[in-house]
């Protein structure tokens, strides 16, 4: 005897890739109407199957099972929580970091950097201001709004170090510092590659076989340290375009 299929059964059969949800079942004739929507693309279905066609759907069983550990179910419901919270939490970021942010340090985050269509800034205070902080907040915030995923930190040498120590301790975020060991370590391979979040130093990645190697990758996010270290100078009517320059 066919099992009965009603509005709001889970039924699945030859005709569709994935079970469906009944929303509205009724006979035409010959034939029987189905409409309902994929249970995992949640795609729409209206359509006219024969009574042979009928008597193949499986209605599937769709009791509560319990069995699951509690550790695993909190996991899940922590993880849909975070995919959604920056829609309710526009602080999220600095929320779920080990942070106390500055007044003036939240407004140039929130207040200008994020609500940029294209995030491009520099950030200019005095040393010891915090720039840092800034930083880590920018990225963490837009890790967790899923814009970014390849982040790349560009520092002066001694404080690639520093860099991966806060952005670790502050913000839970891992960091790997590349450096020439690491092209010795995957001899054939292009290091940048195999890490989404990388510290290298500016006078590393401007060498000419490693800017190569580094230009055929792309990124997120690029954030660069001292970036007047890496400006253009100028005498008189002559410009001089250092190798930092040229990164």
């Amino acid at each position: 005897m066919h099992q009965i299929i009603k509005e709001g059964s889970i039924v699945k059969g030859p005709l569709w890739p994935e079970p469906i949800e009944v929303k509205k079942i009724e006979e035409i004739d010959e034939y029987v109407r189905v409409i309902g929507v994929t249970l995992h693309s949640r795609r729409f279905v209206d359509q006219l199957i024969s009574k042979s066609d009928y008597e193949k759907l499986e209605v599937e069983d769709v009791s509560l099972d319990f069995s699951t550990p509690s550790e695993e179910a909190f996991l899940a419901i922590e993880a849909e929580r975070y995919r959604f919270a920056s829609l309710f939490d526009p602080l999220l970021a600095m929320n779920v970091s080990k942070i106390d942010p500055l007044p003036f340090q939240i407004e140039a985050v929130y207040g200008y950097i994020l609500k940029l269509p294209k995030v491009r800034f520099l950030l200019a205070d005095d040393p010891g201001a915090g720039k840092t902080i800034m930083a880590g907040l920018v990225h963490k915030e837009l890790k967790l709004r899923g814009v970014v995923n390849r982040t790349l930190i560009v520092v002066p040498g001694h404080l690639k170090d520093q860099w991966l120590r806060e952005l670790k301790e502050k913000f839970h975020e891992h960091f790997t510092i590349i450096d020439r060991s690491s092209f010795y370590a995957h001899y054939g391979e292009n290091p940048w590659e195999r890490e989404n979040q990388v510290i290298t130093s500016m006078d590393f990645a401007k060498q000419d076989d490693i800017l190569l190697s580094l230009q055929n990758v792309d990124w997120d996010l690029v954030i660069v340290d001292e970036a007047h270290k890496m400006a253009a100078y100028k005498y008189g009517d002559k410009i001089s375009k250092t190798e930092r320059y040229k990164l």
